[in-house]
């Protein structure tokens, strides 16, 4: 049997109740320890990432780039003007006519001046060609490249009008390769003049207004305003003050 309890064991004491209002440890009666996840991802929400961030260029103007993303960037960009308002069409035919015509004289016997005429034009339109395909131009500001090929394509315009007057006139008789070549020099010559049109559109309502003075900055005055009665002086220390008018 077994022995009987001592008379003198006291009782073991109850739990002491929870506070009003608290919640019931579900994690600590399943033996697991609460968990601090959402503690710590509002702590890595608080911090500030130490990452670098990248500084967003504009589209439309180069911004801080440097080196080949500058290089991409003139390139896409002097591309894209060039081919969009048509001057890269009207260039690509010019040369090609020249071309044609210079193939067409060569097994003829022309004066060399027609010939030198067509060789320097040709040149000419493939160097400008060239400038602007690889935005070679934007590395050289000191030069103003639209009016330079502004009066480039007037002088081939004048050349080449001429070349195909000098042509008929310095002949007779023209067989048909020899005047082929002659309206392909003049049609080159009608494509120079349209890439003209397209230079003059190009410079249109960008011309400074006559007679309006532009002031130097940080000297712009605003609006004047009313001007109301200047206050009256006070008098000087040391001097007493004079009579009043209409007395003595």
């Amino acid at each position: 049997m077994a022995p009987k309890a001592a008379k003198w064991a006291k009782p073991e004491p109850a739990p002491a109740p929870p506070p009003p209002g608290a919640k019931p440890e579900e994690d600590k009666k399943d033996g697991k320890e609460p968990s601090d996840k959402p503690q710590k991802a509002v702590q890595d929400d608080k911090e500030p990432s130490d990452k670098p961030q990248k500084a967003v260029q504009p589209k439309h103007e180069v911004g801080t780039r440097r080196g080949c993303r500058r290089y991409r960037w003139e390139l896409k960009d002097s591309n894209k003007e060039f081919w969009l308002l048509g001057h890269a069409e009207i260039k690509i035919l010019s040369l090609g006519c020249l071309i044609a015509a210079m193939i067409l004289l060569s097994s003829l016997t022309v004066h060399p001046i027609l010939r030198l005429i067509i060789t320097m034009e040709i040149s000419i339109f493939s160097f400008f060609i060239l400038l602007y395909s690889f935005a070679i131009h934007r590395y050289i500001p000191f030069i103003l490249w639209p009016i330079s090929d502004f009066f480039n394509n007037l002088i081939a315009c004048a050349f080449l009008v001429g070349a195909v007057v000098f042509a008929v006139r310095s002949r007779r008789s023209m067989n048909l390769h020899y005047l082929l070549a002659v309206i392909l020099i003049g049609a080159a010559g009608v494509f120079a003049f349209i890439d003209v049109c397209l230079q003059r559109n190009h410079f249109r309502g960008k011309k400074a207004k006559k007679h309006t003075p532009v002031p130097p900055p940080g000297k712009e005055k605003g609006p004047q305003q009313g001007k109301g009665p200047e206050p009256a002086k006070p008098p000087e220390p040391g001097k007493p003050p004079g009579p009043a008018k209409g007395k003595k």
